[in-house]
């Protein structure tokens, strides 16, 4: 499965802009971005995946070209999709990004320790 490489891109950059400890990863048929070993969201086709917190589902799916993520078929908590079209400005990524960036803050870490 293909995926937006310019939105992967922008979305690296800036991600990078506010973090430089970005993790890369290829999942859910695009790629993955890990921000202090928690994911922060990704890039799936045409269209940002972003974690959030889940108590601002309602509010956040009122945006523009937001959309629950339903990868499995059924919508996953406090994950949404964001299409690219959505995403022209620096300042829509930004927003999305600062979306992401709030919640890993409260995120806990799936990280396994030895």
């Amino acid at each position: 499965m293909s995926y937006n490489e310019k939105l992967a891109e922008r979305i690296i950059d800036t991600i990078s802009r506010r973090d430089r400890n970005v993790e890369v990863k290829k999942m859910f048929g695009g790629l993955c971005f890990m921000v202090n070993g928690k994911m922060l969201g990704g890039v799936v086709k045409d269209s940002l995946m972003i974690r959030h917190d889940p108590s601002r589902a309602e509010e956040l799916l009122k945006q523009e070209g937001c959309r629950p993520m339903d990868f499995t078929g059924k919508p996953m908590k406090g994950f949404l999709y964001v299409d690219a079209d959505a995403l022209i400005s620096e300042d829509q990524l930004e927003y999305w990004i600062n979306v992401g960036f709030e919640y890993n803050k409260m995120a806990k870490s799936n990280k396994v320790t030895k």
